[in-house]
């Protein structure tokens, strides 16, 4: 297993506080998430710190604009030196396509299907049309960019299974709403157990709070690491 199959999530509010958990948790965690809130704040000295440190960096800003904007977003992506970027595969083929090209493949281009916060009556209220199956529709949107050019996809655990299947094994799953065993959801809708995730063929899953929020970080990471090894 590579070491970095958990991507820890760095939902902080500064700098400050996400590099002192970086730093806390040394060589046991190479790969960190940085979303809107933390991005927003710092900008891109946070990645470049985490470059200092020698971290992967999954950039989660979740892009959505026009074509022309989301490019040179992608193209200011690559010069941080980022390995995962994140889009909304609801902004349309030819965003998709503009992000794919300037990437030119120096990064990795996921598309995110459907939040884990949401369920299907949330998305047929914005659709404006009945749902049937959330899973069809995630599995819509993973076609249209697996077909533009982009390297894979975020969703929920429930569904890397489906998509593996019907996508193939090189398309990237990354998968948020992991909760270690007994523990509360919060704000996602669609969660499930690292092992699950795992054996649903997920690449990447981005733990938070389990880690994070955890009494000694280190050493919970190191555990969930060798859980997973134990099962790949």
């Amino acid at each position: 297993m590579r070491k970095e199959k958990v991507i820890i999530a760095l939902d902080f509010p500064n700098a400050e506080e996400a590099l002192f958990l970086v730093d806390s948790i040394g060589n046991e965690g190479s790969f960190y998430k940085v979303g809107l809130e933390l991005f927003s704040q710092e900008g891109p000295a946070i990645v470049e710190a985490l470059r200092e440190r020698e971290k992967k960096i999954f950039l989660d800003l979740k892009l959505y604009d026009i074509p022309n904007t989301v490019a040179g977003a992608v193209r200011s992506a690559v010069d941080l030196g980022v390995d995962l970027l994140t889009l909304h595969t609801v902004g349309g083929e030819a965003m998709m396509a503009a992000a794919a090209e300037a990437a030119a493949g120096a990064i990795s281009i996921l598309g995110v299907t459907v939040l884990t916060s949401m369920t299907a009556n949330e998305v047929e209220k914005i659709w404006g049309r009945p749902v049937e199956s959330l899973e069809e529709e995630i599995l819509r949107l993973g076609r249209q960019a697996k077909k533009i050019g982009l390297s894979g996809v975020v969703a929920s655990p429930r569904e890397a299974r489906m998509l593996k299947m019907s996508l193939g094994g090189d398309f990237l799953v990354v998968t948020p709403g992991v909760r270690l065993a007994g523990e509360d959801t919060h704000d996602q809708a669609r969660v499930a157990t690292p092992l699950a995730a795992v054996e649903a063929g997920a690449d990447y899953l981005v733990v938070g709070r389990s880690v994070t929020q955890s009494e000694n970080p280190s050493n919970t990471l190191r555990r969930l690491n060798e859980e997973i090894s134990r099962q790949v």
